[in-house]
């Protein structure tokens, strides 16, 4: 399954245990592409700098190219900038259509607003784990 992460669930992932450790347990696993852009993965790579500075005791560089390494990293198709509130969460909508994914993963309360455009499903965490990986 072709997923989206928005930077804060990759974050999360990294930096707490819940529902975005186990989406990325699941890639880590093989059960998940992960999707990004170029725009994504600076976008992760400035955020995980900056945490980097504030909890320094955390190693998440190692994960981050990880990440980096393995994602497939698409071209986004253009989408008008009324897609979306938060004009910043463009580039995960774009993204996904570019990629053909399933959904965008995110917490972002704008990016879950945009749910259905363009038939992407944009859900939190926890539903995404609920839905694809409880068993």
């Amino acid at each position: 399954m072709r997923v989206v992460l928005d930077t804060n669930v990759l974050m999360s992932g990294i930096f707490f245990a819940g529902p975005p450790a186990r989406i990325l347990a699941a890639w880590a696993e093989g059960e998940l592409d992960l999707l990004a852009s170029v725009d994504i993965l600076a976008e992760y790579r400035r955020v995980v700098d900056r945490l980097s500075r504030k909890y320094p005791s955390v190693e998440v560089d190692p994960v981050l190219d990880l990440v980096i390494r393995e994602s497939r990293i698409v071209e986004p198709v253009p989408i008008p900038a009324d897609a979306c509130s938060d004009k910043d969460d463009l580039k995960f909508l774009a993204c996904a259509l570019g990629g053909n994914a399933a959904c965008v993963v995110s917490g972002d309360r704008a990016l879950l607003r945009a749910s259905g455009y363009e038939g992407i499903e944009v859900m939190t965490p926890r539903e995404f784990q609920t839905r694809f990986l409880e068993k």
